[in-house]
């Protein structure tokens, strides 16, 4: 599954959605950026355990990840890898998974050259 578009920070959106809050956004980006490589572990660790379970928990958390930062479009990719997984699709995860940790960093790029 590919992701769509490039990412493009929508600072505004996200603001609007926390009521103006700067000091929130700021640590928002700050855990994101403290966490990405953690986070990338974590589903490459799931990915390689077989565990369909885990696997489905780690890209639902991908999920939010990618959707608090207003990427609709990777948020959208990872429910639909997501759906696949509970449906025990597990077809097409070598260019999944890695396609999702991409996206993962690929924000954080973007979210870091905004700081």
């Amino acid at each position: 599954m590919n992701m769509a578009g490039a990412f493009v920070l929508d600072k505004a959106a996200i603001l609007d959605r926390l009521g103006g809050d700067e000091e929130i956004y700021t640590m928002m980006v700050d855990m994101y950026l403290q966490d990405i490589d953690h986070n990338c572990a974590t589903l490459a660790a799931a990915a390689t355990s077989g565990d369909a379970y885990s696997l489905q928990r780690e890209v639902h958390t991908i999920k939010g990840l990618l959707a608090t930062f207003s990427d609709d479009e990777g948020a959208a990719v990872a429910y639909q890898v997501e759906q696949k997984i509970k449906l025990g699709n597990l077809q097409g995860m070598e260019s999944d998974i890695p396609g999702l940790d991409a996206r993962l960093r690929e924000v954080a790029g973007v979210l870091a050259s905004h700081r």
